[in-house]
């Protein structure tokens, strides 16, 4: 059982290291991008959402590539930065950047998905389960275009590839990382069953 005491010391470094992830996640480059290329909110076409998938559809690939590697990049440096003082502020570090994204207190706790700092993340984390989540994204996406399908077989995936590697804490983090991704994509769901989620590509 641990010592008390010690967890009394680590205490600060993790809730440093929560609050570090959560600034560095909170930046929304999907919103900052698409009104530095003069076009405008982001959040008023499509999904609504801030995360590349969205800024897919105002047409311009490049700005959602560029949307994708920055909200990635944000859950990677967080958790390599915080892996500098111990395993646990990385991971929680992590955990912080990927409810950043979602819950950013500049946009009123209103973010994205989350999918692409999640993959920040893992990548940070164990980059072969990393591999294990891109693969079932292109595969899901390329056989029926669903960016939201794509997203939640590939975090389905996830903690298994993880655990068959061995990285069981790290499971256990990405369980309830994936329950959130199936939380936030539940209208995403509503509409794959009903027929009318919109295709990867398809403008607002």
């Amino acid at each position: 059982m641990p010592d008390p005491i010690s967890w009394q010391l680590a205490l600060p470094y993790l809730v440093a290291a929560l609050v570090f992830g959560y600034l560095l996640g909170s930046i929304p480059f999907g919103l900052l991008i698409t009104r530095a290329a003069g076009l405008g909110d982001v959040r008023k076409i499509g999904s609504g959402n801030i995360g590349a998938t969205n800024v897919l559809r105002t047409g311009n690939k490049k700005l959602a590539a560029l949307t994708l590697l920055l909200d990635a990049l944000k859950g990677t440096a967080a958790v390599l930065i915080a892996g500098l003082y111990g395993p646990d502020q990385a991971f929680v570090a992590g955990l912080g950047a990927f409810l950043g994204h979602l819950f950013p207190v500049w946009l009123g706790f209103r973010g994205g998905k989350g999918v692409a700092t999640y993959l920040g993340v893992l990548i940070a984390v164990a980059w072969q389960a990393a591999l294990v989540f891109a693969v079932a994204w292109l595969a899901v996406a390329y056989l029926t275009r669903y960016s939201s399908l794509a997203a939640l077989v590939s975090a389905v995936a996830v903690p298994v590839a993880l655990y068959l590697l061995g990285h069981v804490q790290a499971a256990e983090l990405f369980v309830l990382m994936s329950v959130i991704v199936f939380v936030k994509h539940r209208a995403n769901i509503a509409r794959l069953v009903a027929g009318t989620e919109s295709r990867i590509g398809a403008k607002g």
